[in-house]
């Protein structure tokens, strides 16, 4: 297993669409791409599932898969060599270096699928909706950009409720259950390996859609406090 990774980690570095913590791209993404169409990022892609899905149903878009595991980045970055999708790509780095490589309004949506919740309220700082991370992405993002979440964790989905409620974002789409819909859209059938496994065992995928105003409030102490209270009651 050890000797697959590394090979893996050899690969990419040949890979025309994997770029590993790469200096002066801020504003370059549309140069890098040959063309001027919207630019969508999915954060902590892993295989990359949604990278890969995504580009296929909207080729006027571009698509770029943000990980730092390589060795997972391998497995999306290599289909979309096979598939020959040119408006695919991948950025190896930690998504607390975001603004380090996209210019401010370079964004035009943002994708988290079935990201680590960070269960413990200890760790909630660490969850990719919470408001310290939003205010990274109101850095990139353009003006009215939209942020999907996709999750089988009740507890992240509800937690992006309430920071959605306090920081008083917009709020475009809500859906607890989303194969309990009568019609699910072609973006969200399409599924992640880590949906497949059900790690929540909640039977359940979450789906919350929304937009960033302006400022993004400093309720982070508030927040904080309510989770400890959640967590006596």
């Amino acid at each position: 297993m050890a000797q697959k990774k590394l090979q893996r980690f050899a690969d990419i570095k040949t890979f025309a669409n994997v770029l590993e913590y790469p200096q002066g791209m801020q504003g370059k993404w549309h140069a890098f791409f040959n063309n001027n169409n919207p630019l969508i990022l999915e954060l902590a892609c892993g295989r990359g599932e949604y990278t890969v899905g995504l580009s296929r149903l909207f080729p006027q878009q571009n698509f770029i898969g943000v990980d730092i595991k390589g060795n997972r980045m391998y497995i999306g970055a290599k289909r979309c060599l096979e598939e020959k999708l040119s408006n695919a790509a991948f950025l190896r780095t930690q998504i607390e270096k975001l603004t380090d490589y996209f210019a401010a309004g370079e964004v035009d949506e943002i994708w988290i699928t079935f990201p680590d919740p960070q269960l413990r309220v200890s760790k909630a700082k660490k969850r990719l909706t919470h408001p310290r991370f939003l205010r990274l992405y109101k850095n990139i993002l353009k003006s009215g950009g939209v942020i999907h979440l996709k999750t089988d964790s009740p507890d992240l989905y509800f937690f992006t409720k309430k920071v959605i409620e306090l920081c008083e974002l917009q709020l475009l789409e809500d859906c607890d259950d989303v194969y309990k819909q009568e019609m699910v859209s072609d973006t969200l059938q399409i599924k992640t390996h880590y949906e497949s496994l059900d790690i929540a065992q909640s039977k359940k995928i979450h789906y919350l859609q929304f937009s960033l105003p302006g400022d993004i409030k400093d309720i982070d102490e508030q927040l904080q406090e309510a989770l400890r209270n959640e967590q006596v009651d």
